[in-house]
């Protein structure tokens, strides 16, 4: 690659568990900002608005402003406004992402007219009722917009199951293929080398899925970086299509890994 002209890192599960920062990351963040090395810090976090993650980053001692954070919601509202502008979204999502959503327009809870179903993160919002209602809007024609295909996530509980697997299954009910808009999209990965104003030969991307993250970022030339944190597993490592250009313990390591690659 080139020499690292700025870096993509994933929030969850690289920078914190649950918003509590993991050991080594503030002073990671500190060091990439001493150094004067571009981030952005990308995430498919739908819990919580750009702003808000911001906040909740910088009272823990990080370094960043609502600039640096790119959201999958935030690249969802740029997709529906140029895709589908004007439609009826069904909104699937657990957070607090109205901010990021701003200019969409979204359907009531006895709206029977839903143009586009739109999943978000799981949680106790993923009823039945909820579920089933969006495979009933399928049913009549709405498309399927997702902001993200992960199936889990590491909480300071343990693993948790996300959105990917109610997803997969409304693709399956329904015989439908959702459009991604989240990681792993090419999409998404170019939203943050706009945003950073680089190529992707210029570019690190850090996070703690290998698949989603790390090997996604790497077929758009990205120059991927595995961390053994959050909902990193050893054995979805060993069965990963291909395998990741760079294996960090934590983003501790990273300062050390681009001194090594400059």
């Amino acid at each position: 690659m080139q020499r690292v002209g700025a870096v993509l890192i994933d929030i969850d599960g690289v920078l914190t568990v649950s918003w509590e920062p993991i050991s080594g990351a503030v002073a990671a963040v500190e060091q990439l900002r001493a150094a004067g090395i571009p981030l952005a810090l990308v995430t498919n976090t739908t819990s919580r608005s750009r702003a808000s993650i911001a906040t909740t980053l910088a009272a823990a001692g990080f370094p960043v402003a609502a600039s640096d954070v790119l959201t999958a919601p935030a690249v969802a509202s740029a997709y529906l406004r140029e895709h589908y502008p004007g439609a009826r979204c069904l909104l699937l999502n657990s957070g607090d992402i109205d901010d990021d959503l701003a200019g969409i327009a979204l359907a009531a809870d006895d709206d029977p007219a839903v143009d586009v179903v739109l999943i978000g993160g799981a949680g106790p919002e993923f009823s039945y009722h909820a579920l089933n209602r969006a495979f009933g809007c399928l049913q009549a024609g709405a498309r399927l917009v997702t902001m993200t295909r992960g199936m889990y996530w590491r909480t300071s509980d343990g693993l948790q199951l996300d959105s990917g697997a109610f997803v997969t299954g409304l693709e399956q009910a329904v015989g439908i293929e959702a459009e991604v808009v989240g990681k792993p999209a090419a999409s998404f990965f170019g939203a943050g080398l706009a945003h950073l104003g680089i190529s992707a030969s210029e570019a690190l991307m850090i996070g703690d899925d290998v698949d989603n993250d790390v090997l996604a970022a790497q077929r758009c030339g990205l120059t991927g970086v595995l961390v053994k944190t959050g909902k990193y597993q050893t054995r979805t490592h060993a069965e990963a299509a291909s395998a990741p250009d760079h294996v960090i313990e934590s983003i501790s390591g990273l300062p050390r890994l681009l001194q090594e690659l400059t």
